[in-house]
């Protein structure tokens, strides 16, 4: 490490030297202190060394969230290592691309994935050890071995610039792209919700997004490296989530549909206190949001942000400015651009840019992309918004090349969606729209033109879709046409179909 760098390793060092007793994690029955939790890190990076890991090396991770997946982190952070999380709600294909562009050396299963990661891994001649995050198999070696050790680990020289982890987003054109943050990403935005939502060692988060998203491991992270206090659950459920609310005096969780309604509606038959609730951030409808400030006395506070920005880079309580994704965060320059790049005055719309020390390092692998992503000086998002004359930002979607639909905070582009539709021999159009939807916020919508003299069930399409991709990309609704309307050039014209369509 230089004299100018600082890592995510470096936080917990602190943390164990300074509140060394304090409680740091929670899983299930186990509580583990700062100074314990500093001890297994190092155990586990001394683990990784000794297994042929070295610095840059990726770790593939496929598990829900869990004790051994934090450890992984901290380990990462330690040797120098690039953490490889994979969405687990995908499909095997897509899990098999994440894996391939990844690349990773080693690769972590949790219990409920084993199976699938068993089939997948002997394909990848990367990969040179394959652990269990949980009970062990005959394939998987068992987790703990890695640990059986005093700690002591040669030092490794990790930058704050060093690519720390790799999350892979929706698809464009029919692929992930790998936003690569580092440890520098991650403290600036840690740092900035700190500040914002004024977190000390006394709050207690509760993780209930999987580690795999940023919103998850940002929140996560935030709360850690103030010396607070994480409760893990392996994924969300409300009455675990309630108990833990109700007993460890849960402060802050970040959250996306139907996550807060259904922990309000099942509160009303358990009447727990929720009182110690005083943020929650994610997107939320005003109905929600309401409901959730009058009972606990917390404030929900909306925002804007991406994977590829390490989280928010504008954010304000949700009632300051109704409808507004907030203003523009301390750690990010935000601005709004015409397609000349040049920009705009408030009220005008445009593509949202940003630049500062919240934007990844680029898509791994991906110069190209990159190159465009990151021209003017500017990381282009790909979405479209407006300031208004107080300053607040106002998201106003998807650019048409880049439209995208977030059914419960996941991000699915029509056009991969689109693809797996005309895989079936039945179809001959279609185009995949976003529209509003009481549970998930957003839900997926296809309209469809069927080939002369087929015919095809609602139910049908969208279960083939299901079969292909990952099942949140699935359409929650089909309609059949006659025709679709077209652009100049002959293409689908999307705007129009939303128009035509665009309801639920």
């Amino acid at each position: 490490m230089g004299l100018y760098d600082y890592t995510v390793y470096n936080v917990i060092q602190r943390n164990a030297r300074i509140q060394k007793d304090r409680v740091a994690w929670i899983s299930g029955d186990e509580k583990i202190s700062h100074l314990e939790f500093l001890k297994r890190v190092d155990s586990l990076a001394f683990g990784l060394l000794e297994a042929g890991l070295k610095h840059g090396d990726r770790i593939g991770v496929l598990s829900q969230n869990c004790m051994e997946y934090v450890y992984l982190y901290g380990a990462a952070a330690k040797i120098g290592a690039v953490m490889l999380p994979i969405n687990w709600r995908l499909q095997l294909e897509e899990v098999e691309y994440v894996i391939s562009d990844g690349e990773p050396k080693i690769f972590f299963a949790g219990s409920e994935f084993q199976k699938l990661a068993g089939e997948i891994i002997p394909k990848f001649d990367f990969v040179k050890n394959q652990y269990a995050m949980g009970p062990a198999d005959g394939y998987f070696a068992a987790f703990n071995g890695l640990m059986e050790n005093d700690g002591v680990c040669p030092e490794v020289e990790v930058k704050t610039d060093d690519p720390y982890v790799i999350i892979h987003t929706a698809a464009v054109a029919g692929r992930q792209r790998g936003a690569t943050l580092s440890h520098g990403n991650l403290i600036t935005a840690d740092m900035q919700c700190m500040y914002m939502w004024h977190l000390t060692n006394e709050d207690c988060h509760l993780l209930m997004l999987p580690l795999f998203h940023i919103a998850g491991l940002s929140a996560c992270l935030s709360v850690m490296q103030a010396g607070g206090k994480n409760i893990i659950l392996p994924k969300f459920d409300a009455d675990q989530a309630l108990q833990h609310i109700h007993d460890d005096k849960v402060s802050i969780f970040v959250e996306f549909p139907p996550m807060l309604t259904t922990l309000l509606d099942r509160n009303e038959e358990l009447k727990l206190d929720i009182s110690s609730l005083r943020i929650l951030g994610g997107l939320d409808s005003p109905e929600t949001v309401k409901r959730y400030e009058e009972l606990s006395g917390g404030v929900y506070w909306t925002a804007y942000g991406q994977s590829e920005t390490t989280g928010f880079v504008a954010l304000a309580p949700y009632f300051e400015k109704p409808g507004s994704a907030g203003l523009p965060a301390y750690m990010a320059d935000v601005e709004i651009v015409d397609p000349q790049g040049e920009f705009v005055e408030p009220g005008a719309p445009g593509e949202i840019v940003v630049r500062g020390p919240m934007v990844f390092k680029g898509y791994w692998n991906l110069d190209k992309d990159n190159e465009y992503t990151f021209r003017d000086g500017w990381h282009h998002t790909g979405d479209m918004g407006r300031f208004d004359e107080d300053g607040y930002l106002w998201y106003a979607g998807r650019m048409p090349e880049k439209e995208l639909i977030k059914p419960g905070g996941e991000n699915v582009y029509p056009s991969e969606v689109e693809k797996v539709i005309l895989e079936h021999p039945a179809v001959m159009e279609a185009a995949v729209i976003g529209v509003p939807d009481k549970q998930w916020g957003e839900a997926i919508k296809a309209v469809c033109v069927l080939k002369q003299g087929e015919s095809l069930e609602e139910s049908e399409l969208i279960e083939f879709v299901a079969a292909r991709i990952a099942r949140f990309k699935k359409p929650k609704h089909v309609v059949f046409v006659s025709e679709l309307p077209k652009a100049e050039d002959g293409s689908i014209d999307r705007a129009k179909v939303k128009e035509a369509c665009g309801q639920d």
